[in-house]
């Protein structure tokens, strides 16, 4: 009981502060939430005085609005964080951290430079996924170099190249991790452990390499798969 009662204020202070956040970039969302809780409990409660039942009709009423003002809620209080995210680094890193099926993945990038671009990599059904977030030019040669090094130890499983951006060929932050489930299927879940066991033990075998000591020199390579250039 006791800490029920502890973990309610925490609730509230998170809702309170999503709702903070999402009015600094949706102005309007208090209105919105509002209407769309008005009008569907308008709606109920008009059907139930309609065939005589208006109690149990507002009391429905009630759930199903509360449910859609949390619906609706969510995903505002979600594009608006992506809105505050878009362009920073790490940005991906917080997509991928949020996706509950279907991918494995690190919020670690696999490869980084001096200038904060980075390649993140997730793997799933649909095969290994490297996503890029910085400067298009500077994230496709590390994307291509990312390729490169994992292609003996990936045989034939699929790997798509992904650079986040809103230009043309580049996907959207606010929409990648709906573009990483709909990637076709095309490994199984046992070639996706396998898959997940190789790239760890290439970290692995990356992490032990002998690191120079002192400065970094120019274009030297980071452990765990970390580039600088």
């Amino acid at each position: 009981m006791a800490r029920e009662t502890s973990e309610n204020p925490g609730r509230l202070k998170q809702i309170g502060r999503a709702y903070k956040m999402t009015k600094e970039v949706d102005p309007k969302i208090g209105l919105i939430i509002a209407g769309v809780g008005l009008l569907t409990f308008g709606v109920f409660l008009a059907i139930g005085f309609a065939i005589d039942h208006p109690i149990y009709l507002g009391i429905l009423g009630f759930i199903v609005a509360v449910l859609t003002v949390a619906i609706v809620f969510g995903r505002r209080a979600e594009r608006a964080a992506f809105g505050q995210m878009e362009g920073q680094p790490g940005a991906v890193a917080a997509v991928l951290d949020n996706i509950r099926r279907g991918w494995s993945s690190s919020t670690t990038p696999v490869a980084i430079t001096r200038n904060q671009d980075a390649v993140y990599r997730a793997v799933g059904r649909a095969g290994i996924a490297l996503i890029g977030e910085g400067n298009p030019n500077r994230v496709r040669q590390l994307l291509a170099s990312e390729k490169k090094k994992m292609a003996r130890i990936v045989g034939d499983i699929p790997v798509h190249d992904i650079v986040v951006g809103n230009s043309e060929g580049e996907v959207p932050l606010k929409k990648l991790q709906i573009h990483l489930m709909r990637l076709p299927r095309a490994i199984t879940a046992a070639q996706v452990t396998e898959t997940n066991d190789r790239l760890r033990a290439l970290g692995d075998l990356l992490s032990k390499a002998p690191i120079p000591k002192g400065p970094m020199p120019k274009g030297a390579r980071m452990p765990k798969g970390g580039q600088v250039r």
